[in-house]
């Protein structure tokens, strides 16, 4: 059953589930907008990486008004349920998603089995890509766009508004009004990263994640904070990686997911070493395989609640 449960997951994650919550009348519009594949080096270089198209999905409910927007990343399995799902909650609130797709224009089916097919900073600039195209956009309000990521996607919420990366690759004059992280992954350590936009950072994180496990973001958290950042972490306790996933049983064993097993941080220059040896990261050090999984009612109660008051407060209604 459980290898069953990864296939669907990673290999067909629109086809296998149906998708939940009620969403207004929607315009609906594929986009599709230039980015680029970076490698971790690359992207802490600022190096152009190669050009890479990624498309889109605009949803917006109908109205005469130019809307808020929030920009949607997925994780390690593409697009799956759950960001459809947020997609509807979200439009239901009034306001306009953008769901990034940073597959398929690529050819990667998946990460979850193997992480190196595409660098969470890759992610990241095409969240930047998302938000200058919304600035320009006649339904959308450039100036009220969020961005909401998950796992892999995560990730890139988490750090949209680190400085030095904005000044590396986002569009000039436009900033996300908020970021929201779900579980991502926290054990790197980058030079400058507790330098932040003054916008809200909130991260959702189940107190049993064993694939993104919670105590490097609340170190992350911390640092931003002591910074002067306005970051928070919503913690769910007992809850596990994916809990929003209302299709899952409450615990499924995923043996063939990668996971990340070290902690790593950035020296000057741009290389990145683990921080128990002081070396560069060595796979068979930091790879294991294995995670676990898992819808939990209350946690998702939870965090609808908490993002749908994060995302009033920045964006207001549609």
């Amino acid at each position: 059953m459980s290898r069953l449960l990864v296939a669907l997951l990673v290999a067909l994650p629109l086809a296998a589930f149906a998708g939940h919550g009620d969403a207004p009348p929607l315009f609906t519009q594929p986009l599709s907008f230039p980015s680029a594949t970076v490698t971790e080096a690359q992207f802490l270089s600022g190096a152009a990486g190669v050009p890479a198209t990624v498309g889109g999905e605009l949803r917006m409910p109908i109205t005469q008004q130019r809307l808020p927007v929030v920009v949607l990343l997925h994780g390690s399995g593409g697009v799956s349920p759950n960001v459809r799902h947020w997609s509807d909650v979200l439009n239901g609130l009034g306001l306009g998603t953008m769901i990034v797709d940073s597959f398929s224009g690529r050819g990667i089916a998946e990460t979850s089995t193997d992480q190196s097919r595409l660098s969470h900073h890759s992610m990241l600039i095409d969240a930047y890509r998302a938000l200058a195209l919304l600035g320009t956009h006649p339904r959308v309000d450039g100036s009220r766009v969020a961005v909401m990521g998950f796992d892999k996607g995560g990730w890139a919420a988490l750090h949209a508004g680190v400085r030095r990366f904005q000044r590396l690759y986002a569009p000039k004059g436009r900033e996300f009004a908020a970021q929201l992280a779900f579980y991502p992954p926290c054990g790197a350590r980058y030079l400058e990263d507790e330098q932040v936009a003054p916008r809200p950072i909130r991260v959702f994180h189940g107190t049993l994640d064993d694939w993104m496990p919670i105590e490097p973001c609340r170190e992350y958290v911390a640092r931003v904070r002591r910074a002067g950042g306005d970051a928070a972490m919503v913690e769910l306790t007992g809850a596990r990686h994916l809990f929003e996933l209302q299709d899952l049983a409450a615990q499924v064993r995923l043996p063939g997911v990668q996971r990340i097993d070290c902690l790593t941080e950035e020296r000057a220059g741009g290389t990145m070493v683990n921080r128990a040896t002081g070396k560069p990261p060595a796979r068979d050090e930091c790879v294991k395989p294995g995670a676990t999984i898992g819808f939990d009612p209350r946690a998702y109660e939870e965090a609808m609640r908490r993002v749908k008051e994060a995302l009033v407060a920045a964006l207001g209604s549609g």
